[in-house]
């Protein structure tokens, strides 16, 4: 009988959306065909220590504790907080010293790993670099990808490159705000007009992000972004002003799910209807209101042209596995002419519950979840066997 694939599940992390993480982890545990896998579930904790079966499935079940015993015994308590509990070397099959650290070595000798991460430490290709050095199969982007989709100054930059139309924006960094807040406002409303949308560049799950609608709301929303990352993305926003108020004017939120490598499809196109203003992280995760519509409502033109962008985005970073990307579409004008459309940003691990937009916009497209599941691992193997084709040395 042939050995069933060993796959690792990685999920937490220190990033912001920790919490999103331990929820969509959650899902793929539940989904993944045991059968079919041995499924290990490892997870970072908050301080970014490693913990491995009943200590992971117990963080995941929102405990987050690590005891005295699981610390290695040479490090201080100081130096512990830097040193994951079972350490991350396993993945690199270093010869373990004791009985312990062999099995912690053996539970991490895994043949494929899912990260289910979300944000930094975990989406921006920190981690996706320790999986190419131990040389395993792992679902998603690899570094440059990940780190692409992450860093939404760079991630413009390569779209603009591309020839895809975003919207008016301005980068703008930490320590200059803090310079000169004055001569900062007066670039941003020299460059945009209101209302704005501030954001920290790399970061994820709308953490961070606020709307602007006049000068009163910009050094708030600046200061909070700023506390974030060190480059702040300040975004014309789309649709007026007639948008707090009204949101038959407001822009519509449009979604894509891209799968595959090299050759990549894309899924139906989604739209969320946002239960507030605009689609913030209590509208994604703490309300029930949002609503998604699976498809949207579009023409096929329009449907066509967005899973076409979404497919260029997909390239334009060199992303591989999956990655959800978001759009922006005004509302129509008086006259009835459909509105432009602006590409917004792709995000390389989504959210990953059997409700989050990323499996149900495959399943509307005939995917099922389980299924979508086995296709990711697929690819991720696929490109590992593509990397080992390439000839690192004379």
């Amino acid at each position: 009988m042939a050995r069933k694939l060993r796959v690792g599940i990685v999920f937490g992390g220190r990033s912001g959306e920790h919490e999103v993480s331990l929820r969509s982890a959650a899902s793929v545990l539940a989904a993944i065909d045991k059968k079919k896998y041995d499924v290990v579930p490892i997870g970072i904790t908050k301080t970014g220590h490693w913990l491995l079966a009943d200590d992971a499935e117990h963080m995941l079940a929102g405990g987050t504790t690590v005891t005295a015993t699981h610390l290695p015994k040479s490090k201080t308590a100081h130096q512990s907080a830097l040193v994951p509990t079972a350490h991350p070397a396993g993945l690199l099959h270093v010869p373990a010293s004791s009985t312990k650290d062999q099995g912690q070595a053996e539970a991490l000798g895994v043949d494929v790993i899912f990260p289910v991460l979300h944000g930094t430490f975990g989406e921006d290709g920190t981690i996706q670099g320790l999986f190419e050095l131990a040389g395993k199969a792992y679902v998603g982007s690899g570094v440059l990808g990940s780190a692409a989709g992450m860093d939404k100054d760079v991630m413009k930059r390569l779209f603009e490159a591309a020839g895809l139309p975003i919207v008016e924006h301005i980068t703008l960094l930490r320590g200059a705000w803090q310079k000169s807040p004055r001569k900062a406002i007066a670039e941003i409303e020299t460059n945009l007009r209101y209302p704005l949308f501030v954001k920290p560049a790399n970061l994820g799950s709308s953490v961070g992000i606020s709307k602007v609608h006049d000068r009163s709301e910009l050094a708030p929303a600046i200061v909070l972004a700023a506390s974030y990352d060190r480059k702040i993305i300040v975004e014309q926003g789309v649709g007026g002003k007639a948008a707090k108020n009204k949101p038959g004017e407001r822009a519509r939120e449009l979604e894509v799910a891209v799968l595959g490598n090299d050759d990549p499809k894309a899924s139906v196109v989604g739209e969320i209807v946002p239960a507030k203003e605009f689609y913030d992280y209590e509208a994604k995760y703490e309300s029930d209101a949002s609503l998604p519509i699976i498809p949207a409502p579009l023409s096929k033109a329009q449907a066509r042209e967005v899973r076409e962008m979404a497919i260029a985005a997909f390239h334009a970073c060199d992303c591989s596995g999956l990655a959800r990307v978001d759009f922006l579409l005004e509302p129509e004008g008086r006259t009835g002419k459909p509105g432009r459309l602006y590409l917004n940003e792709i995000n390389t691990m989504p959210g990953f519950t059997s409700i989050s937009m990323y499996p149900k916009l495959w399943e509307a497209s005939g995917l099922k979840y389980s299924d979508l599941i086995d296709r990711l691992i697929e690819l991720a193997l696929e490109r590992r066997a593509e990397r080992d084709d390439t000839q690192y040395s004379r």
